[in-house]
C-alpha cells in the first residue's frame, strides 16, 4: 500500500491532470561558486523548463583527469574520532555555514522557514550550501535570450580538476562530523555462493534511494524524525559513511539532489566515473531553498570498468513521456574483459498508479532488451520501483525474456520471497512499511555471491526511518556478483 505517499507536487502528473507549469512563487537555490562552499543567490523559477534543460545538458558522464583509486574493502571503525575537516569543505570561521546565507552562524540561527505551499510547519534546516556553476548558468539563461553568453559555466576548466583522495581520509572526516551521533548500525553480509570456482574478484553493486534533501525537509513529513536529524551537513556524512563502509564497485542512487556539490566532486576523487540524469519536473523545485532537481545517479570505478556506451532514458507510459528516468551503461570488466549492462531507475510513486508503473516498467524493459541484444549481454538493474512484489510491474520483470531474478529473494529460506521491507517510515497518515527496492540480475549469466542483510526492527527503532542513526527512509541494498562460467547453459 502506497497511499501514505505525500500529495503530488505542483507540475507533476496526477490521475486527473496533465503536466503543468511550476508556480511563479517557487524558488530555485543556485549558489554561484562551488565545491562545497561559496556564496549563493536565490532565483525565481518561472517554469519547469529549467528541469527539462538540465535533462538535456546533464546527460554526459562526468569525468576527471585524475588517476583512479582502488577501494580496499575493510571494516569501518565504529568509534568516530575528531579530525579537522578538509575534504568536506572548510570555512575560515569556526562556526558552521548556513546554506541560505553562507556566512558563519551559530547552530539554529539561520534555519530557513518552510514556505506556505509546503505541508510542514516545522522549522527547516539548511538545504546545504553550493551546487554547481551549471545551475547558476541555467538560471541566468531564463532571464536572457542568449544562452551562449553563459557557456563558460557549462564547462569545467582543467584547473578545477582535483587530485585523488584516500577513502580513509574522507571517512575520518565524516566520522568527525558525526561524533555526536549514535554509531553506525551494524549489518552483515550473507554468503550465498553455491561454489567457489570463480577466481576473479566479485563485482559489488550498491542500490540506494538516499532521500532528496529538499523532499526530506520540505515535503515528506517524517513526523517522528527530528528536523535536526535531517540537517544536510551531517546527513550527507551519514550517506558517505554508508557508501565508504561497503565500498561498491558500482553505485546506483535515486533522489539525488546534491550531485554537483557533493557526490560528483567527492566520488570522482575516489576513482568513480559519475553520471547524473535529473527528473524533467522534479518536485524538489517546489521547495524553498532547494538545491536543484533530484534524479538518478550512477557511479562506477574507472580502474575496474571501461565505459562502452551510456544511455539516458526518459521513461514513457501509454505513449506519453513521464517524469521518471533511468540510466543504462554498457561496461567492460577490466579483469575478465566481459561486457555487461548496469541500469538505475526510479518509478512513479503512490497508490492508484499501478498501471502507470507497469507501463514504465515495460518501456524500461524494452529499452534494455535493445541495449543488451535480448539476453546476450548480462544485465543488472537497480531501482526504487515504488512497487510491492504483488504489483504487475514486479511480475513483468520476473517473467521477462531477459531471464531476470531479484537478488534479495535469495536471502529468504525458500529463495523465492522478497524481504518484508526495504523502506519503513512514519507519516501523518500512519506507519508505512514496504518492499520497494530491488536489484535484478541476469540469472543465466551472473551469480550472487553475497548480499547485505537488512536492518532489524529493533535496530531501526520505534521512530523508524530516517533517524539520527540512518540518513534515508530506504535501506541500501548491496550484492556481490560474479560471472557464470557457462551462461548459455541456463538460458
Amino acid at each position: 500500500m502506497l497511499e501514505e505517499e505525500p500529495a503530488a507536487a505542483a507540475g507533476e502528473l496526477t490521475p486527473h491532470s496533465g503536466p503543468s507549469s511550476l508556480p511563479h512563487s517557487a524558488v530555485f537555490w543556485c549558489p554561484r561558486l562551488s565545491f562545497l562552499g561559496g556564496s549563493g543567490i536565490m532565483y525565481q523559477s518561472p517554469a519547469r523548463s529549467l528541469c527539462s534543460t538540465l535533462s538535456t545538458l546533464c546527460c554526459a558522464p562526468c569525468t576527471t583527469t585524475s588517476s583512479s583509486l582502488l577501494l580496499v574493502r575493510s571494516p569501518v571503525p565504529v568509534k568516530r574520532a575528531l579530525s579537522p575537516p578538509a575534504l568536506l569543505g572548510s570555512s575560515s570561521s569556526a562556526s558552521p555555514r548556513c546554506g541560505c546565507c553562507h556566512q558563519g552562524a551559530s547552530a539554529g540561527q539561520c534555519f530557513a522557514a518552510v514556505g506556505p505551499g509546503v505541508a510542514n510547519s516545522r522549522t527547516a534546516c539548511s538545504m546545504g550550501n553550493s551546487t554547481s556553476r551549471l545551475y547558476s548558468a541555467l538560471a541566468k539563461t531564463l532571464n536572457s535570450s542568449v544562452a551562449s553568453q553563459h557557456r563558460e559555466y557549462l564547462e569545467q576548466s582543467d584547473s578545477e580538476q582535483l587530485d585523488p583522495i584516500d577513502p580513509k581520509d574522507l571517512l575520518q572526516e565524516c566520522q568527525a562530523v558525526l561524533q555526536k551521533r549514535p554509531p553506525r548500525l551494524q549489518r552483515d553480509f550473507v554468503d550465498l555462493r553455491a561454489d567457489s570456482t570463480s577466481t576473479h574478484r566479485p563485482i559489488r553493486v550498491m542500490q540506494w534511494n538516499i532521500l532528496a534533501q529538499a523532499l526530506g525537509e520540505g515535503k515528506d513529513n517524517f513526523v517522528q524524525c527530528p528536523m535536526e536529524a535531517l540537517k544536510w551537513e551531517e546527513r550527507k556524512c551519514l550517506i558517505l559513511e554508508e557508501i565508504l563502509a561497503y565500498q561498491p564497485d558500482i553505485l546506483c542512487l535515486q533522489e539525488v539532489d546534491h550531485f554537483f556539490d557533493t557526490f560528483q566532486p567527492l566520488l570522482s576523487r575516489l576513482g568513480y566515473q559519475c553520471t547524473f540524469f535529473p527528473k524533467p519536473w522534479s518536485p524538489c523545485l517546489d521547495v524553498e531553498h532547494n538545491n536543484g532537481p533530484d534524479g538518478c545517479a550512477l557511479f562506477f570505478l574507472k580502474d575496474r570498468f571501461t565505459l562502452i556506451n551510456s544511455v539516458n532514458i526518459r521513461l514513457t507510459a501509454m505513449k506519453l513521456k513521464t517524469n521518471q528516468v533511468a540510466i543504462a551503461q554498457m561496461l567492460r570488466c577490466s579483469e575478465t574483459e566481459k561486457l555487461f549492462c548496469i541500469a538505475v531507475t526510479h518509478l512513479k510513486a503512490r497508490t492508484g498508479w499501478e498501471r502507470f508503473r507497469s507501463a514504465q516498467g515495460c518501456d524500461l524493459l524494452q529499452n534494455l532488451k535493445n541495449i543488451t541484444q535480448g539476453a546476450e549481454i548480462p544485465l543488472i538493474i537497480c531501482g526504487d520501483f515504488n512497487a510491492e512484489p504483488t504489483e504487475e510491474v514486479y511480475k513483468e520483470f520476473s517473467n521477462s525474456s531477459l531471464n531476470l531474478n531479484s537478488a534479495y529473494k535469495l536471502l529468504s529460506a525458500d529463495g523465492q520471497s522478497e524481504p518484508p521491507y526495504t523502506s519503513w517510515k512514519i507519516r501523518p497518515s500512519g506507519e508505512c512499511r514496504h518492499t520497494l527496492d530491488y536489484i535484478w540480475y541476469s540469472q543465466h549469466a551472473l551469480n550472487v555471491n553475497s548480499a547485505l542483510g537488512l536492518l532489524t526492527e529493533e535496530q531501526i527503532g520505534p521512530n523508524r526511518l530516517p533517524s539520527f542513526n540512518y540518513p534515508s527512509d530506504h535501506l541500501s541494498l548491496v550484492c556481490d556478483f560474479s560471472f557464470n562460467q557457462d551462461p548459455d547453459r541456463l538460458l
